[in-house]
């Protein structure tokens, strides 16, 4: 699907959520109105010189959803088909996302339309650095903090912490994400998988259902995809399938885990070619026979077309806006349980909060520490989307937003409106 597509795609699918809960919620029009539209969106020119001396002018944006719950919080990608739309979009999902775990922020999100593959590392870091000269009286700790995204890294969060203190003076709570040897936090790179991990757990156990054995399969093998493998695979699941965007493996007796990272770090994060298991294709792995399937990858992967052949139970959204409102229907009529993206993912965002909140004490947790507030806040946030659920006979999908939109517009009411 081209990207532009599936982003009105994914904000049509947000705003039938957000409608469903509001409607559950009894939200009156003008405050719909006040939570839907963003409260700054900005755009902005920067212009870099590139290694061959030709000038070269890329497009960033920053959009502020919402405030009223704390500081922005969202990420930043590179991408060459990033635009306002997807990014307003996006910004949208965390104020929501934010809510849901509980953690004291609104929902922030920005990008650069460029592809990060065609840039040196210098051209990168140049761009990087006029971006944060552009915004930089626009986020802070106190306001919007960014985070990494599609097309961004440890470093690129690095360049624009440094960026940021040449005017500001040293703040390692501007932005998060950072490598562990400049004030980030350990366990960041692992807690959204970890986070997917975990509730993927809690569900299967408040199913009844067994987690020794049961078999999982997964699409994308990026960071999100193998780390929430290698946790299920601790837990005595079987991963029967993985794949990734040049195609997938299976074994239905569950694939050697440690085998498949050793190859796929060996070449260059790929999975093809491993000879552990069967090769199949990422529309097979959707419909594959399992307990559990997990789309870990790309968004509007799971659509009214191919909705009706997904065999798993449980769907597990890792991936941001995986399944189409249209798909989503299916999968309701027919019994199937999706823990929906706002809650399953938001492993990172909270360890992001972590990361923040150790910044601005000048103090180092230890992973040990991570882990375990990570599983608290995540299980809590998981235990009240179930009860709310059960309570009001909706989808987990509909109670967690109820719950995430709920309480921006308690907030809202709480902070009154000047």
């Amino acid at each position: 699907m081209h990207s532009s597509e599936s982003t009105r795609h994914s904000s049509e699918a947000t705003r039938i959520y957000f409608d469903r809960a509001a409607d559950q919620l009894d939200l009156s029009d003008s405050m719909r109105g006040l939570l839907t539209t963003a409260k700054r969106e900005v755009q902005v020119q920067i212009p870099v010189e590139m290694d061959s001396g030709d000038v070269a002018t890329f497009i960033g944006y920053r959009v502020q959803h919402n405030a009223a719950r704390g500081p922005m919080k969202g990420g930043l990608r590179y991408h060459p088909q990033v635009d306002l739309n997807e990014v307003r979009t996006l910004a949208a999902l965390m104020t929501w996302k934010t809510a849901v775990v509980n953690i004291p922020y609104g929902g922030a999100k920005g990008g650069v339309a460029l592809d990060p593959a065609k840039l040196s590392q210098r051209e990168l870091e140049r761009v990087t650095r006029r971006f944060v000269d552009a915004i930089h009286d626009l986020f802070g700790p106190d306001v919007d903090i960014p985070a990494p995204d599609m097309g961004t890294t440890p470093e690129v969060m690095a360049w624009i912490m440094n960026q940021y203190n040449k005017y500001h003076g040293f703040s390692p709570a501007c932005v998060t994400g950072k490598p562990v040897e400049y004030h980030g936090i350990p366990g960041r790179d692992e807690a959204t998988g970890r986070g997917v991990g975990s509730l993927t757990l809690k569900l299967l156990s408040r199913l009844g259902r067994q987690i020794p054995g049961s078999r999982i399969a997964i699409q994308g093998f990026g960071n999100v995809g193998s780390h929430t493998a290698k946790f299920l695979h601790d837990a005595e699941c079987r991963i029967v399938a993985v794949s990734d965007a040049f195609g997938g493996v299976q074994k239905t007796a569950g694939l050697d885990l440690l085998q498949l990272l050793r190859h796929s770090h060996a070449h260059s994060g790929r999975i093809s070619g491993f000879s552990g298991g069967d090769p199949l294709t990422n529309a097979e792995l959707l419909a594959l026979d399992c307990d559990v399937l997990i789309p870990a990858a790309l968004g509007g992967v799971l659509t009214k077309d191919n909705a009706l052949a997904v065999r798993a139970p449980i769907i597990i959204e890792a991936a941001n806006a995986p399944t189409e409102p249209e798909a989503d229907a299916i999968f309701d009529d027919r019994g199937i349980v999706v823990l929906p993206d706002i809650l399953a993912n938001a492993g990172g965002v909270t360890v992001s909060w972590f990361e923040w909140v150790q910044n601005r004490q000048h103090y180092q947790w230890g992973m040990n520490r991570v882990r375990q507030e990570l599983d608290r806040i995540l299980g809590e946030a998981f235990e009240q989307v179930w009860q709310l659920s059960l309570s009001r006979k909706v989808s987990l999908r509909t109670a967690a937003y109820m719950l995430g939109v709920g309480r921006v517009g308690r907030a809202t009411v709480l902070g009154g409106i000047e």
